[in-house]
């Protein structure tokens, strides 16, 4: 991508007016929220001023910067993707311990039901649950495992 160098740099004042408004649509295409496109449009020109030297040889700049925001565009829908995955994952174990609380009330009356009676009962309703709710259910609750360490897993 380098080559040659310039005798006269591109203007960086004269590339960001030029190509921002273009950049940020590009970008808008993929990450759908206007403020998440001129985020990424920014660090890319933030970027190209911290290593303002590039501008100094001859390089295709639009090439240039169109890799760099769908680089950034990348990363930042896989950023989206994980956080949602780790989001859901938290609700569906909240919902897990729910129904298992309220199943365990249902099912309690402490006057007929012995420690076993207690133990059997829980152990059939964590049994009764799907098995990767389960799992989480087990995890969390049992292992004492944090969410973060479950979500990774």
């Amino acid at each position: 991508m380098l080559t040659n160098k310039r005798e006269i740099p591109y203007d960086f004042e004269e590339i960001y007016v030029s190509y921002f408004s273009r950049m940020k649509y590009f970008a808008l295409e993929y990450v759908l929220s206007e403020e998440d496109a001129e985020n990424i449009v920014q660090d890319v020109f933030t970027e190209l001023w911290e290593r303002k030297e590039l501008l100094t040889y001859n390089i295709n700049l639009v090439a240039f910067l169109f890799t760099s925001i769908k680089n950034r565009c990348i990363d930042h829908l896989r950023h989206r993707v994980i956080v949602r995955d780790a989001v859901n994952q938290i609700q569906e174990e909240y919902q897990v311990t729910l129904k298992v609380k309220l199943a365990s009330l249902e099912l309690f009356d402490q006057s007929l039901l012995s420690e076993q009676d207690i133990e059997k009962i829980v152990s059939e309703v964590i049994n009764s649950l799907p098995e990767k709710c389960r799992e989480i259910f087990i995890k969390s609750k049992i292992e004492g495992k944090k969410q973060k360490d479950i979500a990774s897993e």
